[in-house]
């Protein structure tokens, strides 16, 4: 195991290139289980995720291969035997359960673990397997184990809404009605860049998807899909972490590159009225602070709202703006472990329910923090890069699911951050 040995405060200064995204590249490498010959995906990035989900994929009898040097991942579906996701895989990231629906749209069957052992019952995943019923699928659970078929190659079909709108379930949806109803239509569908990525992967291949973009989806079948080579789209995520480091770091400007600035939603523009200067043209996006950091407080929201994988980093930056501020996440209530590692800084935070309260204009000192999911750890090392003194930041196979290089990209404008095993 690793940890960041982060030196502070640093200014950064020049130019990132952002890597394809790990969220919108895990549905596109299920959709190609679909295909009818094999599919390469190019601007994939090197993360933990995508390595796990290669190896579940593997496991079907599909055959993988990750050109990893060239960021490009061949799929080819024609020798899958197995339409099985078993626990020991699935349980190592959510979004595996995105084989539910691959596998029952080309297969007309699965057995697919459920996730961290969730149950069927008031959880994310219930949304998923209430979706497949009314499309008509037979849904039984065993032991942990979603069983799932067709009860004929081509069904009817119908409607459902999502309540609350979801990414996981819409992908499945998709995955599931491509090449197995007659129509289906998603309402309230998740209108993520990530689903309309997968939307128009779908569509190339042949799909007829109805409605990119907005939050009412229709699928009609078609024959089969075709292989056809497809691009995943940059990473808002690290896009919108970057541009908040960027941010928060006195004098600092940097430019990144390989971007898609349409799909940050509302966030550039929460990002301006804390007084930080943001150019966008084309694919690219420069980001250069300006004194004071205004304090600006947000709430999540789902897309085009506020993201909620970028309020731990955000609420990272209100530490240094000038005033209070709150980060409220109406997503997920309870996403606010990175607060007790960010005191132990120097931070003034306080929580109440799924609010923190920020006093901004704080000096942060170095220490050791511990890194506890994916973005509370990114926020650490943002705070780290502000923070007088040396942060032991630990615990960072954390940041390996979600941030390729992230050091590497750091220090090439001026961040001082070092990868070193973390002592037992």
């Amino acid at each position: 195991m690793d940890k960041f040995i982060v030196e502070g405060p640093t200014t950064l200064s020049g130019t990132i290139p952002v890597s394809g995204s790990k969220n919108a590249a895990l549905p596109l490498m299920a959709a190609a289980l679909l295909a009818d010959g094999p599919t390469e995906i190019t601007h994939i990035p090197k993360l933990k995720d995508i390595y796990t989900f290669n190896s579940v994929i593997g496991a079907t009898g599909t055959d993988v291969r990750f050109l990893e040097e060239e960021n490009r991942l061949i799929i080819d579906p024609s020798g899958l035997n197995r339409p099985v996701a078993e626990y020991e895989l699935v349980r190592r990231m959510r979004a595996s359960f995105y084989m539910l629906g691959a596998l029952l749209g080309r297969e007309c069957q699965a057995k697919v673990s459920l996730p961290g052992g969730c149950a069927w019952g008031p959880r994310p995943v219930d949304l998923h397997l209430k979706g497949l019923e009314a499309m008509g699928m037979k849904i039984s659970l065993d032991e942990g184990y979603v069983i799932a078929e067709c009860p004929a190659p081509i069904l009817e079909g119908g409607r459902y809404t999502l309540n609350p709108s979801s990414v996981g379930a819409t992908v499945n949806l998709i995955l599931a009605a491509v090449l197995r109803t007659k129509q289906f239509t998603i309402q309230n569908a998740a209108r993520e860049p990530d689903v309309a990525l997968l939307c128009r992967a779908l569509q190339k291949m042949g799909a007829d998807i109805e409605g990119v973009g907005t939050d009412t989806l229709t699928i009609r079948r078609v024959e089969k899909l075709n292989s056809v080579p497809l691009r995943n789209a940059p990473d808002r995520i690290e896009t919108g972490t970057f541009m908040i480091a960027a941010a928060m770091s006195t004098g600092s400007d940097i430019t990144l590159t390989d971007t898609d600035p349409e799909e940050l939603g509302q966030f550039t523009r929460m990002l301006q009225l804390t007084g930080a200067e943001v150019k966008a043209e084309g694919e690219t996006i420069s980001v250069r602070a300006q004194e004071p950091l205004r304090a600006v407080s947000v709430t999540t929201a789902i897309y085009p709202g506020f993201p909620t994988d970028l309020q731990a980093q955000w609420a990272t930056m209100m530490t240094q703006a000038d005033g209070p501020s709150t980060v409220t996440d109406m997503i997920y209530h309870d996403r606010f472990s990175y607060v007790p590692e960010l005191k132990r800084l120097g931070a003034d935070l306080n929580m109440d329910d799924n609010s923190v309260s920020i006093r901004g204009g704080t000096q942060l000192s170095g220490a050791s923090v511990m890194s506890t999911d994916l973005r509370a750890s990114v926020s650490l090392v943002l705070a780290g890069m502000v923070a007088k003194g040396t942060t032991h930041v630990l615990r960072i196979y954390h940041l390996d699911r979600g941030y390729e290089m992230l050091e590497s990209k750091l220090n090439r404008v001026g961040a001082s951050i070092r990868r070193v095993p973390q002592e037992p």
